[in-house]
């Protein structure tokens, strides 16, 4: 299981960077399970109404609808996490530490508030990445374990 930020969200579906690509070719292909909440969902949706977002989305020649559309047909819905026994600096990033330690997913954040807390995380069974080192773990993974058929082995 992975829970992805806004940040890496919008890297993926607005900014295509090349970093989430692999990422984005898993989860098409449903070799990881993207979870999310309806909370995540309406902070996504605010931040694409963001002026800055929606020039970037107009240059990318995409739409608020769209990147909710991927959003919605690849994120699988799971209610609001109890509080975790860790607190993060940034009050807008609870809900992603939430969700990710209660179901030991890997978390992908580029906020430094969430990766600063890595080995707190860890502690709890929650692995923090940013896409790029994510797509590094993955690839050192499939080179020990060659035709493992687990790509994301710690999603």
């Amino acid at each position: 299981m992975i829970v992805l930020d806004t940040n890496i969200v919008l890297d993926a579906f607005v900014f295509n960077d090349p970093a989430t690509q692999p990422l984005k070719l898993a989860l098409a292909a449903k070799k990881i399970q993207w979870i999310a909440t309806k909370a995540m969902r309406d902070e996504l949706a605010r931040v694409l109404g963001y002026p800055k977002i929606v020039v970037r989305l107009a240059f990318y020649q995409r739409t608020a609808a769209d990147v909710l559309a991927q959003f919605d047909g690849q994120a699988q819905w799971f209610d609001a996490a109890r509080k975790a026994s860790v607190t993060c600096r940034d009050p807008d990033d609870q809900k992603f530490i939430d969700l990710a330690v209660a179901h030991k997913a890997t978390l992908l954040s580029k906020d430094r508030a969430v990766l600063c807390m890595e080995k707190r995380l860890l502690a709890l069974d929650v692995r923090a990445y940013t896409a790029i080192n994510f797509v590094a773990k993955q690839k050192s993974l499939s080179a020990a374990h060659p035709g493992s058929g687990r790509p994301c082995a710690d999603a």
